[in-house]
């Protein structure tokens, strides 16, 4: 009889609170759709979704009820990230790692840079690149044993013998072996297939490939482009037909013209993109994810001695100087922006940085958070469940103490985090 009434109250208890409402009385609320901010409102908010929003102040009926003042903020949908490395950070033991930590230690490593990175704000999140750890970390974000944002992610990105996501690069005879799809090496069409296969059954959300040299790789060019166009458009019909995107990594001009004519849907980075491929990126709807945060990064850490092995930083220093420039002429010539910072090439947490460098180079600053909210939900087809404070969609929240349509820097100071109806940072 005994455990039978634990039993009762048990399950009331829980109805309870699932059943329990919030209530966030907001002094500003910033609506993403129209671009305006309005005054007063509050957002009634239901288990883990935005049950209503309410002009005024209202105050709940029910003695369940939680209210939340926020009064004195300016409140605004969480916002999405398309370009992090949940699985590190890199410094100058970043090499060293690859060979004495164990996936075990990348994963607790993540754990800290997941909850940073939700604590900055940031309650979505694509991860274009890791060991596949980063699928476990997903899934453990999912189930609610750790706090992080909700990720989509590449898993492992794709790359060609030696090219910039080759994962043996740079090893010894002894170790560098002959990585396949499997490790995520592709050097023809049917190993692009089956790479992208392989990915899905490993819980990929998306695909990364890597269409031109990088920066941090060690090897020796930057921006060649490492995938023929032949390969770049199995994979990407490859994972149409497993309902992916694809996003390339890609610095040089050719490997971008590949990429965009292959159908991929996100160009990271973009260093070196001409006026022909901004043309391009229009007429085939491709976004452009700048990480101007990271170019300025790894150009700053070039200039320490020992950072980066001696091949990295001639590109790192002729690289990410340039990248906020091509952010700036792409924009004004109408090409779409996605708001992504490549966090883990700097310290996860530090991604509202990028709000005040897309602002300098002449976007404004309603736009910058727009690209951080609708556009980033739209490319991730969960346009009715992100980036918006809408009836319906997810109850993922901020708040920031200043206007950011006057003061952007503010974005580099969340007060308030709320994700799937959560309160983690007040």
């Amino acid at each position: 009889m005994k455990k039978l009434l634990f039993l009762f109250i048990t399950v009331l208890f829980v109805q309870i609170t699932k059943a329990q409402s919030t209530y966030i009385l907001c002094g500003k609320l910033l609506d993403t759709k129209s671009g305006k901010i309005y005054n007063k409102k509050t957002i009634v908010v239901k288990e883990n979704k935005i049950y209503k929003v309410i002009d005024g102040y209202v105050s709940p009926k029910s003695k369940t009820a939680v209210t939340i003042d926020l009064k004195d903020k300016v409140v605004m949908p969480g916002l999405i990230d398309m370009h992090v490395h949940i699985e590190k950070e890199f410094d100058k033991n970043t090499r060293l790692n690859n060979y004495i930590l164990n996936e075990a230690d990348v994963a607790y490593n993540s754990v800290g840079f997941a909850k940073s990175t939700l604590l900055s704000g940031f309650t979505t999140v694509r991860d274009l690149g890791g060991t596949g750890v980063n699928i476990s970390i997903k899934k453990a974000i999912n189930a609610g044993k750790i706090p992080g944002p909700r990720v989509f992610t590449a898993g492992k990105s794709l790359a060609t013998t030696g090219g910039h996501a080759d994962p043996t690069n740079g090893s010894s005879r002894k170790l560098i072996g002959n990585p396949g799809p499997k490790e995520g090496v592709v050097n023809s069409v049917e190993d692009a297939k089956k790479a992208v296969r392989q990915r899905y059954k490993n819980g990929a959300d998306c695909i990364k490939i890597t269409a031109t040299g990088g920066v941090l790789s060690v090897a020796k060019s930057g921006d060649n482009p490492q995938f023929t166009i032949e390969e770049i458009k199995a994979i990407c019909d490859t994972a149409k037909d497993y309902g992916m995107h694809v996003a390339a990594h890609a610095h040089g001009d050719e490997g971008m013209q590949r990429a965009i004519i292959g159908g991929v849907k996100t160009i990271e980075h973009g260093t070196y993109m001409s006026d022909e491929t901004m043309e391009l990126m229009k007429k085939h709807n491709a976004y452009l994810v700048p990480t101007i945060t990271a170019g300025k990064e790894v150009a700053e850490k070039a200039t320490v001695k020992g950072f980066y092995p001696a091949i990295v930083v001639p590109k790192a220093l002729a690289v990410g100087p340039q990248i906020q420039g091509t952010f700036a002429k792409a924009y004004k010539k109408g090409v779409g922006i996605a708001f992504g910072t490549d966090a883990g090439v700097f310290k996860h947490g530090n991604n509202g940085k990028e709000f005040a460098f897309m602002v300098e180079a002449g976007m404004p600053a309603i736009e910058t958070i727009q690209s951080a909210t609708i556009t980033n939900a739209m490319l991730l087809k969960m346009e009715n469940e992100l980036g918006q404070i809408q009836k319906g969609f997810f109850a993922d929240i901020i708040a920031v103490n200043d206007d950011p349509t006057q003061n952007i820097s503010t974005m580099e100071n969340v007060v308030f985090v709320m994700k799937n109806g959560v309160v983690y940072k007040r």
